[in-house]
């Protein structure tokens, strides 16, 4: 049996175990905006997720993660490197990679960080408008043990109508750390 079969079944498996529920469907391209980003866990939840539908997401990873022994696991499971420091040169990377017309998801913690933080950071919202990728609402919640995934949507350019469109999608969802949340707002949508 393949690899394409095995792993939607063995993430189904897995997620009925640990009694974690699934909601929606992922697309076939597109900026996944993960939130709220408020556990390690929530890294394997979306993976569960996106393996349980077929889907290999790439996940943005600061590169420090691709050194020592998380390097092949990082690998193995789709991540992408990124140099917060110097961001230019990854994104021309995987615009290349979308380019190419295959299935790609990209996954980035908004937050950008699994502790409480003032704002989101704005990168998935550059990243859509750079690719011409949609934007997919995703999201993990604690309290109802619930991993999935909402609306997909093309920004129109109005940052702060769909940061508001984003904030009514998210007013529920908690997280695996409700305390850890970040309510979704950009500094520059103002």
């Amino acid at each position: 049996m393949s690899r394409m079969v095995i792993r939607p079944r063995l993430a189904r498996i897995v997620l009925r175990l640990i009694r974690w529920r699934t909601d929606g469907t992922l697309p076939r391209q597109a900026i996944v905006v993960g939130a709220p980003h408020t556990s390690n866990w929530d890294w394997v939840f979306s993976l569960l997720f996106a393996w349980s539908q077929g889907h290999h997401p790439r996940i943005m990873v600061k590169k420090e993660f691709f050194s020592g022994p998380f390097a092949p696991v990082m690998r193995a499971t789709g991540a992408v490197k990124v140099d917060r420091a110097n961001p230019t040169e990854d994104i021309k990377a995987l615009v290349s990679m979308i380019e190419s017309g295959e299935e790609f998801l990209l996954a980035v913690a908004a937050e950008g960080t699994r502790s409480k933080v003032e704002y989101w950071k704005s990168g998935f919202y550059r990243l859509s408008q750079q690719t011409g990728l949609p934007i997919c609402l995703a999201y993990m919640d604690g309290p109802s043990r619930t991993v999935g995934c909402g609306p997909t949507f093309m920004p129109t350019g109005d940052v702060k109508a769909d940061m508001d469109m984003i904030r009514a999608f998210y007013a529920d969802k908690r997280g695996v750390h409700p305390e850890k949340r970040t309510e979704p707002r950009l500094r520059n949508e103002g």
